[in-house]
């Protein structure tokens, strides 16, 4: 939490057990929205009862612009539980001075009788706004676009539509870009404001363009948004439809939003558990153990797998018992090389770095680290092996030719481990899967099987077992 909220949220306490609201009411004014929002979150985290009466009254006293912005930074699960509570007329205003954008996707998330509800008591207008976005797939460009933006005609002058900015881009999301479109709403350019406030007032919108824009279209993925103003370095783009009219923009803040959403989706995915849809703190126990256990239950038994090559491989154990004592240096270097190679490819394919294309090329590079990396592990393997002989601690008559053995298997293993970990990611972009699912668990306990599989290989060749 922000510091000053952390120093004002004793103070706010004070004075709603108080009921001194004027003086509260002056105090949140002081707040950036999103500092507002962290003082709600932190009200509703107390004692059931106390706590959302706490964060009620605070959100009932922010002022009415301020509501809806602050709003607009809550999670969905204490959104909800502020509109029930402030009933449908208060929830509605605050809604209708929410951007587009924003709305849709608080609506988005309540109950259908609940959203159905508010957005009958919105005005016409935003009626018909609200409808339109929410129309669309809900991972599509167009489900986080926005109506307000401002646009103008190749035929102004620049002084024109520096008068027409004054005038309705205090409405408009953004004014760094403006955009031009043709008398049927066709999109024909995009300008930098300060191409505008440098141009001699003058000069036409059409002298200034260079009919070379970017855009987005409503059907595509959310993702695009994110890597195309994340290559080009833009705080706002424009949407088109099918035909190429300008329907809506996308900014920065929209755009920041759903990059966290996805790294999150990632990062979760990669420790091997279902993408979260809430804060870990607000997620209900029941919750919390259904997208763990699922996971865990498919790598437990999949684990399986390794008494079966333990059993395969017994008779070979008994003979060299010795040979037990190495396999958790086996299964960590396998696991951790692959798991490794998984993480580097799932954060290139999501930064486009690499495609499914690159396979070979990337699988030779990897090889080439498996080798590198296994020979450096491999000779340190050969090491451990003769220096736990040497102090007693495991020895064996063929302390030599299981060094050997264990050296051998750990390059061998290493190899296959950063040739696997990169290969599963590419084969599941190929397949039109998330790469994240080869998580990091997943990924070591592939290698854990097909480590011993190798590892019982080696050692009946070097040990002639």
């Amino acid at each position: 939490m922000n510091p000053t909220v952390q120093l004002l949220e004793p103070e706010v306490r004070e004075l709603v057990e108080q009921r001194r609201f004027g003086e509260l009411r002056s105090a949140l004014d002081d707040l950036a929205p999103a500092d507002a929002a962290d003082l709600i979150v932190d009200a509703a985290a107390r004692p059931a009862a106390e706590g959302g009466e706490l964060a009620v009254t605070v959100f009932r006293l922010l002022r009415r612009a301020a509501a809806a912005e602050t709003l607009a930074y809550l999670e969905p699960d204490l959104q909800q539980s502020l509109i029930e509570a402030l009933g449908d007329d208060r929830a509605s205003r605050a809604l209708e001075d929410m951007g587009p954008d924003d709305r849709a996707a608080l609506l988005d998330e309540l109950p259908s009788e609940v959203s159905t509800r508010l957005i009958n008591r919105l005005s016409t207008e935003n009626q018909r706004i609200t409808r339109h976005i929410l129309g669309y797939p809900e991972d599509a460009v167009g489900r986080m676009m926005t109506p307000d933006y401002v646009r103008v005609r190749p035929d102004w002058t620049v002084a024109r539509s520096l008068e027409h900015i004054r005038r309705y881009g205090r409405d408009a999301e953004t004014v760094n870009f403006v955009f031009v479109i043709d008398s049927e709403g066709v999109l024909i350019d995009d300008l930098h404001i300060r191409a505008l406030l440098l141009a001699d007032p003058d000069r036409t919108i059409e002298s200034l363009m260079d009919n070379a824009f970017l855009a987005l279209h409503t059907t595509d993925d959310r993702e695009e948004a994110v890597h195309a103003m994340a290559r080009y370095d833009r705080t706002a783009m424009p949407v088109i439809d099918s035909l190429g009219h300008l329907v809506g923009i996308v900014t920065i803040d929209d755009v920041t939003d759903v990059a966290e959403e996805e790294f999150t989706e990632d990062v979760h995915k990669l420790g091997g558990l279902e993408a979260l849809d809430a804060p870990y703190m607000s997620t209900r126990l029941a919750l919390m153990l259904k997208k763990r256990g699922g996971w865990l239950a498919a790598l437990f038994i999949t684990q399986v797998l390794t008494i079966g090559v333990m059993s395969a491989f017994g008779e070979q154990l008994e003979r060299v018992i010795i040979l037990a004592m190495f396999i958790p240096l086996i299964i960590s270097s396998g696991g951790n090389t692959g798991t490794q190679a998984a993480s580097l490819l799932v954060r290139a394919l999501a930064l486009h770095e690499v495609e499914p294309k690159d396979w070979w090329q990337i699988a030779k590079r990897e090889v080439v680290i498996g080798l590198c990396l296994g020979a450096a592990l491999g000779v340190l393997g050969l090491g451990v092996v003769l220096a736990i002989d040497a102090v007693g601690i495991a020895t064996s008559e063929q302390a030599a030719p299981v060094a050997a053995a264990v050296a051998i298997a750990i390059v061998a293993i290493v190899i296959w481990g950063t040739t696997t970990g990169s290969m599963l990611p590419l084969a599941l972009e190929r397949l039109g899967l998330d790469p994240a699912t080869s998580s990091s668990p997943l990924v070591a306990t592939l290698m854990d099987v097909s480590g011993l599989v190798i590892y019982f290989s080696v050692a009946t060749v070097v040990l002639n077992i």
